[in-house]
């Protein structure tokens, strides 16, 4: 009996698969650290004989290579991907067997030119499942802009007949099992529920409901901004990635921690945001760890540039090297790991308060509050503080000084954005005000809203 594995890859809203016949088993675009992957096929007893990617992916960095090489699989990789280290070309119509699984590829160009979806069926013949990358996600489908602008509007038309093939030549019940859809930026529109068959999808995909012109239409409106690493996940994937490393960063001592801060170098520390806000090292920027820390801390990194972490134990220094790991950040400068006011080296501490949208409410209600919205264009639109300032925060570097000196309350969706915001703009003459809470809450607490004309998010 076939049987499939998910691995979650919940900071990047991506999922991986082992598929297995109880003794061989596939993996579907596995992610950099291949030792969960390597950790669960252990546990099932299963030899993994074939790695396979549904395409180059653009948001993270593929285990596949190392993993392959670990385990003697094949690699297999899309026909045309363009990838520069030895593997198996897989092409539409191929037939990839391995123990009892039988896999069958289909071209389903659209998230990208080469894209694959991979059929599989048990010894019997019989199509159980279909690995669909980033072309039929639930409830939606893959972004199509991410090749480059000249190729959008064809990838788009492509994606809609890609996925009507997969409705048409595959069987009804056959589950769906995307790689994309769960939280990530690949995903061209928000994505729905946690499971699906095709049948399913027939009923609410806009790609198997609408007509071909209105569905080209509704995805190109709902394309808005995407982190800027992309950039470097695509060639790092076609070079072939370095062998992963988990390794703890070099310790690095308070007074060497002031040295990096004031050369201009990234020091980022990854406590919980309201602690950062409490104290933290004058110059240094808070990330948060946890569900959201590599895409923004990737979107706003500068590659090359020197990082060094603080955390608060060495656990969560290794957390986050491998969340770093997984986008291609590999060279940490150092971490350290301690009590902040010890890190701290007899220096003062900046801090800054936390607030509420009552507590912005109540605010307004005495004095004028300068306010900065945080958020994406496309989010904007659909409703903001009424007379807030807007740069969203993958801008706030290059625009910074469009922001006044003096007080300013920092809002976004949650307050996860909101806070690396504010620890951007905590510089000495600007005094910021952290607002953690949702967006949801803001009329609820009296706050005048408006809405804006709808635009994307570049």
């Amino acid at each position: 009996m076939t049987e499939v594995l998910t691995i979650e890859t919940s900071s990047l809203g991506d999922r991986s698969y082992i598929a297995h016949d109880g003794e061989t088993a596939v993996v579907v675009d596995p992610q950099r650290d291949i030792d969960r992957v390597l950790a669960r096929a252990a546990e099932h007893g299963v030899r993994i004989a074939g790695v396979l990617e549904t395409h180059v992916h653009n948001d993270y960095v593929s285990g596949g290579l190392e993993l392959a090489r670990a385990t003697g699989a094949d690699y297999v990789l899309p026909d045309g991907s363009g990838a520069e280290f030895a593997h198996i070309a897989a092409a539409d119509g191929d037939v990839l067997e391995y123990g009892r699984l039988r896999v069958r590829v289909l071209h389903t160009p659209g998230h990208t030119h080469h894209h694959v979806s991979y059929a599989l069926a048990d010894a019997g013949g019989e199509v159980t499942a279909a690995f669909t990358g980033g072309s039929l996600l639930y409830g939606s489908t893959g972004r199509t802009d991410l090749v480059g602008p000249g190729s959008t509007v064809e990838l788009t038309h492509a994606q809609y007949h890609s996925v009507r093939r997969l409705a048409d030549e595959l069987p009804a019940d056959a589950a769906v099992l995307p790689t994309h859809g769960f939280g990530s930026f690949c995903s061209a529109t928000p994505t729905s529920g946690d499971s699906s068959t095709l049948a399913e999808q027939a009923r609410t995909n806009p790609a198997l409901t609408l007509a071909e012109q209105d569905y080209v239409d509704t995805l190109l409106a709902g394309l808005d901004a995407y982190p800027a690493y992309y950039a470097q996940m695509g060639p790092l994937n076609r070079r072939g990635p370095a062998p992963v490393d988990l390794s703890m960063p070099e310790p690095v001592r308070p007074v060497e921690l002031r040295r990096r801060i004031e050369a201009g170098e990234w020091v980022v520390d990854l406590r919980a945001r309201t602690a950062f806000a409490a104290g933290h090292l004058a110059g240094s920027l808070g990330f948060e760890l946890s569900l959201n820390f590599v895409t923004y801390l990737g979107w706003l990194y500068r590659y090359g540039t020197p990082l060094t972490l603080i955390g608060e134990s060495s656990e969560q220094v290794a957390d986050a090297r491998r969340e770093l790991v997984r986008i291609g950040i590999d060279e940490l400068a150092g971490a350290a790991v301690g009590d902040i006011e010890t890190l701290a080296d007899g220096r003062q501490l900046r801090s800054y308060p936390v607030t509420d949208f009552a507590g912005l409410a109540d605010a307004r209600a005495r004095r004028p509050v300068h306010v900065l919205d945080a958020r994406r264009r496309d989010e904007r639109a659909r409703g903001h503080v009424a007379g807030s300032q807007h740069i969203p925060l993958h801008e706030l570097a290059v625009r910074i000084d469009e922001v006044s000196d003096g007080e300013v309350w920092v809002y976004c969706g949650s307050g996860y954005r909101a806070a690396i915001a504010a620890s951007v703009l905590d510089r000495p003459g600007r005094q910021v005000v952290l607002i953690d809470d949702s967006y949801a809450n803001a009329a609820a607490a009296g706050l005048e809203t408006a809405q804006a004309a709808a635009a994307t998010g570049r």
